[in-house]
């Protein structure tokens, strides 16, 4: 699993505390929807040539990891 705590940021400043990429305005959330709308990584990064393949990456490992936690604590 991709490590994601240097990548993953939470401000509350930013996209009113959601999960974003290096503190920029693109969330996990908004990674995941490109995913779910059947987005390559290739496709992604062309339409936000900040990101890399390792932020997407990052972005998975941070949903993985909390839903993991959550199944747990369930």
């Amino acid at each position: 699993m991709a490590e994601y705590q240097s990548i993953i940021a939470i401000n509350p400043q930013i996209r009113s505390g959601k999960p974003t990429i290096r503190g920029m305005r693109i969330s996990v959330y908004d990674i995941l929807d490109m995913l779910v709308n059947k987005m390559s990584f290739a496709d992604i990064i062309e339409d936000f040539p900040e990101l890399t393949e390792e932020d997407i990456l990052a972005a998975l490992s941070y949903v993985a990891d909390k839903e993991h936690k959550v199944s747990i604590c369930a």
